[in-house]
């Protein structure tokens, strides 16, 4: 299974981790410098979760703002 939200489709992201050197000036250093630019992936807070998908129950995986938003119904 890919790492999805069955909901809403919410994925992955690509992103920067940007690291940097120095003090910063209002703290009375000479300012920041930027030392490396690295890749990273920002990945979705999913919980699988058994709900009832087409009148079965069925575990998919679910990003916790839908659930938080009640558009997923849990079943036990």
């Amino acid at each position: 299974m890919a790492n999805y939200c069955e909901i809403c489709g919410k994925g992955s992201n690509n992103a920067n981790r940007i690291r940097r050197r120095g003090k910063a000036k209002k703290k009375g250093g000479v300012g920041r410098n930027i030392t490396s630019v690295s890749g990273r992936t920002q990945k979705p807070n999913l919980q699988k979760v058994k709900a009832m998908v087409d009148g079965s129950k069925k575990r998919i995986k679910v990003c916790t703002k839908c659930l938080k938003a009640g558009k997923v119904k849990k079943v036990y």
